[in-house]
């Protein structure tokens, strides 16, 4: 049983990496999609009732906010996937221009979502960490993580997580 969980700002590429990796194994849980947050729980509630895979494909950008997810889905049993997309705010913001009108979010939006973001860690319950990047042909490159991403910025590390090449 897994249950996979997406941070990132808006326009980093969380839904059409959703649409190339998890659509024929996953569920997905989408505020865009759901509109409410009762309607996103129903959902929740029910793959975790029917152990059935899931992505939680919202910014989640804290602690916080991914906890919504991370706790129910751990005291069910399912193993926790954190992907974490990492992009410029200045690409993400291009990215967003190129979305259909109605789908596109304040470039203030993004900014301020990404000044709050919290990279996920080992201390949540995530088995395992990923970073993707999108790499300019309409894919991703993804790595796993097993450094803190506070080592990665050159400050000092404590959780434990290493990098793997």
């Amino acid at each position: 049983m897994e249950a996979v969980i997406f941070c990132g700002i808006q326009g980093s590429g969380k839904s059409t990496f959703f649409k190339q990796r998890f659509a024929d194994t996953h569920i997905r849980i989408n505020l865009d999609m759901l509109r409410t947050r009762r309607r996103e729980a129903i959902l929740l509630n029910a793959c975790l009732e029917a152990k059935q895979r899931f992505v939680v494909d919202n910014t989640n950008p804290t602690i916080e906010a991914r906890s919504r997810y991370t706790e129910p889905a751990l005291a069910a049993g399912f193993n926790l996937v954190g992907f974490y997309f990492d992009i410029s705010v200045g690409d993400a913001i291009k990215r967003n221009l190129n979305r259909p009108k109605k789908e596109r979010v304040l470039p203030g939006s993004i900014v301020t979502t990404h000044k709050g973001l919290e990279p996920p860690t080992k201390q949540e319950g995530f088995d395992k960490i990923y970073v993707a990047r999108i790499d300019g042909t309409g894919g991703f490159l993804v790595e796993k993580i097993l450094v803190p991403f506070a080592a990665l910025r050159g400050e000092s590390a404590t959780n434990g997580e290493q990098n793997e090449s």
